[in-house]
């Protein structure tokens, strides 16, 4: 579709939205009336706003022209302020003003006994201060039940809402889940203002029901022939829901009609919405035409451009807003550090967290777990435990990243350490905490620790264990050659087999040098995923080093029978806060002379410790070409340019987008030892740690 200038949307009227809706709203909604006692008085001059607190008592005028305070009930009358369900509303108030939700509703109980036990079946128990109360009370706690017992009890007593407390009833069902419970109040609503449109329309577009939103939105423009900008921000995510952008461009051209587009919020909702249809253009447009750029504005546009994969522009775009001096939020940093982990940007992230630090969120929960999570990503796992230590509040997520950083390490003792010291803190593991610490103990070989932990997920944390639980199980069975007791563990698994089961199984196969077995998964793969370029690769392996090659060729030929073909390699490092990329055989670099000489100088060297290239090597991600100038390989290329411009006492790492081949594996160990580096290597599969000839993968992978 053709990018309209903003200036174009002008020409977008109402009726071009009402005539394009009915097109998109395939299920439309059908009004129900229920006969039930009246529930609210119509005061159509109300809506949400806070109203003053009722007081029980009324003012008589004395000869005198002075007022006084009289009490309209005798003291045992169910109304009395003395009276015992006087004093039980009044504790509820105090429950809730205090933000004691649960000990509200357990109140709540005693006076719903009490009511239902008087003579006056509850009537004349609880006023308007208690029910507003009470419906704070279950909209904070989002409580189904406690929102049911409420209304239940206003019909039963047969209180008479005014409009404002008929909208907070109406907002307490859609907080709490219900719906199609607040569509049915709102349809019987005898009289309804802009606020009772904008709760149950941002209700439908909360709950994904988006059709049905746009239908009572076009009906909203008919009764009120009104809309105010909350309106119009509930639209546009409703049309970024639906994914359609043309909707989206045709409120844009409502909100400029009306004048609204200058609301932050306005803007900010348009700069989602065109991110998210795929206009990103549109959506820097909205940004540019922003008179005051919040820190919600810039957060919009740098999450859209993040969203698009251009990870550069997001950071470039976060310096501006560092140098416009905006202040920034925990959701900014939050932001960037995930940027940082897809640019792979050590650097930019120990920036960003520096900034975290001075702008005073040193001890938000999310973006430090954002921290945590990116540094035991790209190989900074001290630094992990480091912003991890330093966490004054912990959730799941904050322990489940540090275990699975170590376990992504092949530190499996230190990922159970974790995990143990998380259950004795008292934290709830979740199916995401077996993971990480489950595929650490199959990292590390740590079998007889990996069988106690999954054992433990159903019988002493009542977690049944899935899929990819039984992936780690079978990844642990292979590392020990146990492939036989594997393949039990597939057979027998409470639910089909998936792919990523018999994808462990064959990895485990082509390291053994199990031809018959291998085969047999691979074929389960191939009808799961018969366009997935891994499953044929892993093939590929098992023929090649069970010295198989025409079943190998075979392979290649029904790869490109299927049109499927094998992507060069590529790897990158960082040095300087700028990324290098190579392929292989690259030589588009502008240091190629110095990166070749170097290289094959340290291949001189690793030959005198008894290298030899094997003629025909596992090659798990590159073509046949590649094969044939094996020396030059990407992360190769990359480690010797990282020798020539790194002073000889740091580590280097490099990031390859593939899984590292089998002759690669070898020389990366040799160098590490010859030169003295740590090299660490992060491949498509997981962090190879080489440091004295030896792969924290134990040559596993």
């Amino acid at each position: 579709m053709e990018l309209l200038p903003l200036s174009r949307l002008h020409c977008i009227s109402l009726a071009d939205l009402q005539s394009t809706l009915p097109s998109f709203l395939s299920h439309p909604f059908k009004t129900t009336k229920f006969q039930r006692p009246p529930l609210f008085v119509t005061n159509a001059q109300q809506g949400l706003e806070p109203r003053p607190r009722f007081i029980h008592k009324e003012i008589a005028t004395v000869d005198n022209g002075e007022s006084q305070i009289s009490t309209p009930n005798p003291p045992n009358s169910p109304n009395s302020p003395n009276s015992p369900n006087s004093m039980l509303c009044s504790e509820i108030e105090k429950c809730v003003l205090y933000k004691r939700y649960e000990d509200a509703l357990e109140l709540f109980e005693i006076l719903e006994l009490q009511g239902d036990q008087g003579s006056q079946g509850g009537r004349g128990v609880a006023g308007f201060t208690t029910y507003e109360a009470l419906v704070n009370a279950c909209i904070g706690l989002k409580s189904i039940r406690g929102a049911r017992r409420v209304y239940m009890y206003m019909m039963r007593s047969g209180y008479e809402a005014d409009l404002y407390l008929a909208n907070r009833v109406l907002l307490m069902h859609v907080k709490c889940g219900m719906v199609g419970d607040a569509r049915k109040l709102f349809d019987e609503m005898p009289e309804r203002n802009l606020t009772s449109w904008n709760i149950m329309i941002g209700g439908l577009v909360d709950g994904g029901e988006y059709g049905e939103a746009f239908e009572l939105f076009l009906m909203m423009w008919v009764e009120v022939s009104d809309a105010s900008s909350r309106t119009f921000v509930t639209m546009i995510r409703g049309s970024a829901g639906l994914g359609e952008v043309f909707i989206g461009r045709q409120l844009h051209s409502c909100v400029l009609k009306m004048g609204v587009h200058c609301d932050m919020f306005v803007s900010c909702t348009l700069i989602d919405m065109y991110s998210k249809c795929g206009f990103i253009e549109d959506a820097r447009r909205v940004f540019d035409g922003m008179v005051e750029k919040t820190v919600v504005g810039w957060n919009s546009i740098i999450a859209g451009y993040a969203l698009h994969g251009c990870g550069e522009e997001a950071l470039g775009l976060y310096y501006q807003m560092r140098d416009s001096r905006v202040k920034m939020d925990y959701f900014t940093f939050s932001i960037i550090i995930s940027i940082c982990a897809r640019l792979a940007s050590v650097e930019h992230a120990k920036q960003a967290h520096a900034g975290l630090v001075r702008q005073g969120f040193a001890s938000d929960v999310v973006a430090n777990t954002a921290l945590v999570d990116f540094y035991s990503k790209w190989g900074k796992i001290e630094d992990a435990q480091c912003v991890f230590d330093k966490m004054l509040v912990k959730n799941v997520m904050s322990w489940n990243a540090l275990i699975a950083g170590y376990g992504n390490h092949g530190r499996g003792i230190e990922a159970v350490e974790m995990f143990e010291r998380m259950v004795f803190e008292g934290m709830v593991p979740s199916h995401v905490t077996f993971l990480a610490v489950l595929s650490a103990c199959a990292n590390s070989s740590l079998y007889d620790k990996g069988w106690g932990i999954f054992e433990s997920m159903s019988r002493d944390h009542k977690i049944k264990p899935r899929a990819m639980h039984y992936a780690c199980m079978i990844e642990l069975l292979g590392r020990e050659g146990l492939l036989d007791e594997a393949f039990s563990l597939i057979e027998n698994a409470p639910f089909s087999p998936t792919e990523n089961m018999w994808a462990a199984l064959l990895t485990a196969c082509r390291i053994h040098r199990n031809f018959e077995l291998g085969k047999f998964a691979a074929e389960k793969l191939y009808k799961m995923e018969p366009e997935k370029l891994n499953n044929y690769i892993v093939l590929l392996n098992v023929y090649n080093s069970s010295g198989r090659f025409e079943e190998a060729q075979s392979v290649i030929q029904t790869l490109k029978d299927r049109g499927l073909r094998l992507l060069p390699a590529c790897s990158w490092i960082e040095v300087g806060k700028k990324p290098h990329f190579f392929l292989f055989g690259d030589k588009s670099h502008v240091q190629t002379e110095e990166i070749y000489k170097k290289l094959d100088g340290v291949m001189l060297e690793i030959r005198k410790q008894g290298y030899v290239p094997v003629g025909k090597h596992l090659l798990p991600d590159v073509d046949e070409q590649e094969e044939h100038i094996s020396s030059y390989h990407s992360e190769k290329l990359a480690i010797a340019f990282g020798l020539i411009t790194t002073p000889s006492y740091t580590p280097l790492q490099v990031v390859q987008g593939h899984r590292i081949c089998g002759d690669c594996h070898d020389v990366i160990k040799l160098i590490a030892m010859v030169t003295r580096r740590e090299i660490v290597v992060r491949d498509a599969s997981r962090f190879h740690h080489f440091k004295d000839g030896t792969c924290s993968c134990g040559d596993y992978w």
